[in-house]
């Protein structure tokens, strides 16, 4: 049990000072920022169409578990701003951010582990270079843009497939769905879901690097470094959500004690 909590321990120390490590690069280095775009467009087409269909069910689903229960109080005309406003407050960032890590993060992972195995990582700092600022940070900056966009693709696919369901499961018309979307969907609600979607976009880029660049024991190791990427992010990722839905609480709570 011990030796687990030191490994768990040392895991986390060890994330966090590849992070600094990171972010020094990126404020004191300089970029290669055509290496950065490429890196933002081949994540972002090669995940846009599993992370649309992923934000298309999400809404889809919450719509059909709303319209169960408001059904029986005559409110269904309030279907459409309920379902958007807990999708894009709490479900849908995450569950977005559950399919990029088993995409994203199982790639990046992968790709750098086997160049981490096959040398290809020592040969460029043999060759006098950093591999923090030629290989990591590029693909970093790539992996947190690209999921900030597709996690905000994803939510506005959740309104369409809310709307969809809604009208086929439940006779409400797309002009009724979107009704009440502006009175109950708060502009902090959509500002909750952007920040929760930025947490996890930085948590899913930095375990996904620090996993792969840090890969040891050939091929097994790759395939360790993976599972262990997709295991960590997606625990990581609970853990934040309730990080940030405590700390908004909390600053909420402050915000109405002043103005009170």
């Amino acid at each position: 049990m011990m030796s687990l909590i030191i490994h768990v321990l040392d895991e986390i120390g060890g994330t966090l000072l590849f992070l600094k490590k990171i972010l020094h690069t990126v404020f004191v280095k300089k970029l290669k920022t055509h290496e950065i775009f490429v890196q933002i467009w081949k994540v972002s087409t090669e995940s846009f169409p599993t992370t649309a269909m992923a934000g298309f069910f999400v809404g889809a689903i919450m719509a059909v578990q709303f319209a169960m229960p408001i059904r029986e109080f005559g409110a269904l005309g309030f279907l459409g701003g309920l379902a958007t406003s807990a999708t894009f407050r709490e479900v849908g960032p995450m569950l977005i951010a559950f399919m990029l890590s088993g995409k994203v993060g199982a790639y990046t992972s992968a790709e750098l582990g086997t160049m981490k195995v096959t040398e290809q990582i020592d040969a460029v700092r043999c060759l006098g270079a950093d591999p923090i600022q030629e290989i990591i940070v590029p693909r970093f900056i790539g992996i947190v843009i690209s999921s900030i966009f597709l996690l905000a693709a994803g939510l506005m696919m959740s309104v369409f497939g809310g709307m969809a369901l809604s009208q086929a499961f439940a006779g409400v018309t797309p002009e009724e769905y979107i009704r009440h979307i502006p009175t109950i969907v708060h502009p902090l609600s959509i500002l909750s879901g952007m920040i929760k979607s930025m947490v996890f976009a930085v948590v899913l880029a930095t375990i996904c690097t620090y996993k792969g660049y840090t890969t040891t024991g050939g091929a097994k190791g790759v395939g360790r470094a993976v599972v262990a990427t997709a295991v960590t992010t997606m625990i990581c990722i609970v853990v934040m959500d309730w990080f940030t839905s405590f700390l908004g609480d909390v600053i909420l709570q402050l915000v109405r004690g002043y103005r009170s």
